[in-house]
């Protein structure tokens, strides 16, 4: 189990108390949301899993579960799990999972990548919860600035597991992707990932690395990977200049 699956310490459980064993539980979950320990998009253990760990029945979690549903602060995908509610609205404007490398490429569209930052470290207790990360795991934190002759049109951030990729620091990402080198190097196939897309005023050093003003609006992705199996491999931002370019999608109604 990781820490951020704790939900209760030893002992906490009070089955003689007045208050409902299921209203416990929710009211502990909605403790770990409220305080941003399990943040937007963080997926749950299954029901199997959390009823043992609580040592509850599955009847009773699931009774704790459904209340949360019904107030908004979860939500179950058919087929993905449990997962805490985004508070922002999030249209489907994605119907492809591919990277700006990518589809630089595919348009001919000839980039340059710095590399600002490529070191191990502990996540910020968000991205560990998003990536089931267990407390003191490092993770890669990668931070690249993409450029076309124009200029810089993104800043990414990424963090990735390396549990999964053992290495994977010693990658060259000026020239190398990093799904290329998930997919290449580690054999490890990207099945999904759920991307949020907003708008964000520029703080000075996203605005200093993109070369615009501070406070300018800039389009913001971030963005949660899954492997084909489910297990959660990267989390990302990704900050874009809106005056160079312009995300598209090309959606069909059926």
């Amino acid at each position: 189990m990781t820490v951020n699956d704790e939900l209760f310490d030893e002992g906490d459980v009070d089955r003689g108390a007045p208050i409902a064993l299921h209203s416990q539980i929710s009211e502990r979950i909605r403790g770990r949301i409220a305080t941003g320990e399990w943040p937007a998009h963080y997926r749950l253990k299954s029901e199997p899993e959390l009823a043992h760990d609580l040592g509850v029945s599955r009847g009773t979690l699931r009774r704790a579960l459904t209340t949360l549903i019904e107030e908004g602060l979860l939500r179950q995908i058919r087929g993905k799990g449990t997962f805490v509610t985004s508070t922002t609205i999030e249209p489907s404007i994605a119907q492809k999972l591919s990277t700006l490398s990518e589809d630089f490429a595919n348009q001919g569209i000839v980039t340059q990548t710095e590399v600002l930052e490529c070191v191990l470290l502990e996540p910020p207790r968000p991205v560990a919860a998003l990536l089931d990360m267990p407390a003191g795991a490092k993770v890669l934190s990668l931070r690249r600035l993409r450029r076309t002759e124009d200029g810089p049109v993104a800043l990414l951030v990424n963090y990735v597991r390396t549990d999964l990729t053992p290495g994977l620091e010693d990658t060259d990402f000026t020239t190398a992707s990093l799904f290329g080198t998930l997919e290449g190097r580690f054999q490890l196939k990207i099945g999904s990932a759920r991307r949020t897309f907003s708008a964000e005023a520029a703080d000075a050093a996203t605005a200093a690395s993109l070369e615009l003003a501070t406070g300018a609006p800039v389009q913001y992705l971030q963005q949660v990977t899954y492997l084909a199996d489910g297990r959660p491999i990267e989390y990302s931002d990704v900050w874009i200049h809106s005056g160079r370019l312009r995300v598209t999608s090309l959606l069909s109604r059926r």
